[in-house]
């Protein structure tokens, strides 16, 4: 039988990840980059979720698994667990949540070892049959679980890699179009680096950060046995970071991502013959041949391809190493998605937790990703441990 669900639930999947088709206006026409399972490239986190999807050069914490796992072999402390929830898309459906578990333990002075668990639920979603009665309610849910282990090489640098194993249940095996639909699995794996480095900047002491992440390189998803497999978000996000000590109380600092995704652009078809290139390349590729050809398969040429970055600019305010305040602003082409949004956030750390909160603003009107909040909470093993020592 023919679910309506299924639309709904390709509706909320697009949007999840690109949530503008609103607002797209007169630079050339849309031709965004699609990819099956998008949750895996929302920034799970406040501290990040603060800065405008920043993360990839900023300092270790508890949730670097999603943005660099190199930066954990920098980490201070010897274990940590933290906890992030985000209501999501809650101007368009009521009930879409996204949160985070993440955690690190440290081995020795150059070895951490790391894990994560990224779950999203897409609500209550009414199956109903070709004459609109209703059939069930099921509840679409994704998820994925990483393992990671992060060394350091020298003073100034490190390097990481996790593996992912990703699953997506969004129909509950129903039939769609009279074919039976199953939930998709892939599996996938980051590679990092990260560099930092002391420096001096006008006789104050500083830090100057670089980070790069290959993530989510993986096998395709399909969602029936007789569909052709779609490509995960193999992305690459490359940044820098720079912070300086104000005094010995106030430290700022500024970041910079650069994000892009390596998986095909969609090409453009001959009118008369449907599979016919007239630009581009052919997207029905090998996942290898998918990140190579992801550099140069815009219809568009070099200018196609550079609008296919993201910017995320981020501020980090630090009074104390107690209270912080940051702001940042995300930008996407408007033929690749439109979202472009600023972001502000807040954070309060004690001694064995840290509190952080941000919301996102966006620059396009009735958009979907408005009043967006994150709520993160994190736990310092070790402090924790001590702090029940000195009670006893």
């Amino acid at each position: 039988m023919k679910k309506s669900a299924v639309v709904l639930l390709l509706l909320i999947t697009a949007l999840t990840c690109r949530p503008v088709l609103y607002g797209q206006q007169n630079s050339g026409e849309l031709n965004a980059i699609q990819t099956v399972v998008p949750f895996l490239t929302i920034a799970p986190d406040s501290r990040a979720g603060g800065m405008g999807d920043a993360g990839v050069a900023t300092s270790p914490d508890v949730y670097s698994m999603h943005w660099n796992p190199a930066k954990f072999a920098f980490i201070d402390g010897k274990g940590g667990i933290g906890l992030s929830y985000s209501p999501w898309l809650r101007t368009l459906v009521p009930d879409i949540n996204i949160a985070l578990l993440s955690g690190y333990s440290r081995i020795d002075r150059k070895q951490v070892v790391s894990a994560s668990l990224l779950y999203s639920s897409l609500g209550d979603v009414p199956f109903t049959d070709e004459f609109g009665n209703l059939e069930r309610t099921f509840t679409p849910n994704e998820f994925s679980f990483d393992a990671g282990y992060s060394r350091l090489f020298n003073d100034y640098l490190s390097g990481g890699i996790a593996f992912r194993f990703i699953y997506s249940n969004l129909t509950g095996g129903s039939y769609s179009g009279g074919v039976a639909t199953k939930p998709g699995i892939s599996f996938a794996a980051d590679i990092s680096g990260y560099y930092n480095k002391d420096i001096s900047v006008f006789d104050k002491s500083g830090l100057i950060a670089v980070g790069l992440n290959f993530s989510n390189i993986g096998s395709k998803m399909s969602y029936s046995d007789s569909q052709t497999s779609d490509f995960i978000p193999m992305n690459m996000r490359l940044g820098s970071s720079f912070t300086v000590d104000l005094d010995s109380y106030n430290k700022i600092t500024l970041s910079l991502d650069l994000n892009k995704l390596l998986v095909p652009t969609p090409p453009i078809y001959s009118s008369s013959n449907p599979d016919s290139i007239i630009a581009g390349k052919d997207p029905n590729v090998a996942v290898p041949v998918a990140i190579f050809q992801s550099f140069y398969d815009a219809p568009g040429g070099f200018k196609e391809e550079m609008h296919e970055i993201t910017y995320s600019l981020g501020a980090e305010y630090w009074y104390n190493n107690v209270f912080a305040l940051r702001a940042g602003y995300f930008h996407e082409h408007e033929t690749k998605g439109n979202r472009k949004y600023f972001t502000a956030g807040a954070g309060l750390r004690l001694n064995a937790f840290t509190l952080d909160f941000s919301y996102l603003i966006p620059l396009v009107a009735n958009h979907p990703l408005a009043k967006t909040l994150r709520f993160s909470l994190a736990f310092d093993i070790n402090a924790l441990r001590n702090s029940g020592k000195s009670k006893g």
